[in-house]
């Protein structure tokens, strides 16, 4: 896995690439009560804002992480909301998207790394 300094964790699944927040960006937001994802089909540019989450504490937006396709969206938490920290890591992963290049990903940070960032 690969982290963004804005809390998102990037995962490869083939040729896809799934991403979500960290548990300390879950922990952060406190209770999210809702959660908008972008529609299927969607092209992304790194930064674009497309996802946005509100919890009892604040709203978010999240930014897309890399250029390309949004190829899936996890409805689960769009109904669900609490599933975001349930399992940030896990279950509650927010979209998955087709890039061009998976070395993108050697731009972020590994887990080590990012343990010293929020440390």
């Amino acid at each position: 896995m690969k982290y963004t300094e804005d809390h998102e964790w990037l995962r490869v699944e083939g040729d896809l690439v799934v991403v979500g927040i960290t548990e300390h960006a879950s922990t952060q937001l406190g209770d999210v009560v809702f959660v908008e994802l972008p529609e299927v089909g969607t092209m992304v540019a790194a930064g674009d804002e497309i996802v946005v989450i509100e919890s009892v504490k604040a709203a978010s937006d999240i930014a897309a992480p890399l250029d390309g396709e949004i190829v899936e969206i996890n409805e689960a938490i769009v109904d669900e909301p609490s599933k975001v920290n349930e399992d940030p890591m896990g279950a509650a992963w927010f979209f998955k998207m087709k890039i061009d290049d998976l070395s993108a990903l050697d731009q972020f940070m590994d887990e080590d790394e990012y343990k010293q960032l929020v440390d």
